[in-house]
């Protein structure tokens, strides 16, 4: 079984070492370098992880799209998706596989049997709001839409590297799709270690996502239509 862990990152020079560190006790490591302007990819080259590194800065989402491909192409079973700014510890990699028997993509979620600790409000009011939306439209019974802790199946990786989107409604999109396609969905809870992360989610972020939620309600109408 052949396992690689892919790490969207921009600016991370602060904490990629330590997570490309952790990384390696489990699996291969991928950083994807989405058009940093700091250290990120030579750090993360010199502690053993490969790198494919945008030129400009694009996306989350195109970083991932990046990665996934990169992983398709060289046959890998399971596709870890992992934060580059520490917040997700990688000794819960080995726990989230354990939970991929007859799972096509799996969530670590931050709200399963728990509270986060030290989440910002601002996160927990929108994670929620997403939550509920994404529920609605999938019927799947998740409690945390927008956790990047992830795992995809080979099976699963294809069907997630042409959505359109770039940026942080990709996480979202991929589970619109995974639904389409008859995916199963599963979670495992995992707790997050907040702490002073720079966030570059803009004012263009989220009209993107509100454009993004108006596009799902209209699906849905369709659908029953």
């Amino acid at each position: 079984m052949r396992i690689i862990t892919i790490i969207p990152a921009y600016n991370e020079e602060t904490a990629i070492l330590n997570v490309v560190k952790g990384v390696k006790k489990y699996s291969d490591v991928l950083v994807v370098d989405d058009g940093s302007t700091d250290k990120t990819a030579i750090l993360a080259k010199n502690v053993g992880a490969t790198v494919i590194k945008h030129w400009k800065n694009i996306g989350k989402g195109a970083a991932i799209k990046t990665g996934l491909k990169s992983a398709i192409e060289d046959d890998y079973d399971f596709m870890v998706l992992l934060d580059g700014d520490g917040q997700h510890d990688p000794q819960c990699i080995p726990f989230l596989l354990g939970g991929m028997d007859g799972v096509d993509l799996l969530i670590g979620s931050r709200f399963l049997n728990m509270t986060p600790q030290n989440m910002p409000l601002q996160r927990r009011l929108s994670n929620g709001i997403t939550t509920w939306l994404i529920r609605f439209m999938t019927g799947y019974h998740i409690t945390d839409s927008q956790c990047g802790f992830r795992v995809i199946s080979k099976k699963a990786a294809p069907f997630f590297t042409g959505i359109s989107y770039n940026d942080y409604v990709y996480e979202s999109e991929v589970l619109c799709k995974a639904s389409e396609n008859d995916l199963v969905v599963g979670e495992r809870p995992i707790q997050c270690i907040y702490g002073n992360e720079k966030s570059y989610v803009r004012a263009r972020h989220v009209l993107h996502y509100l454009m993004f939620t108006l596009r799902l309600l209209v699906r849905k109408l369709l659908r029953r239509i």
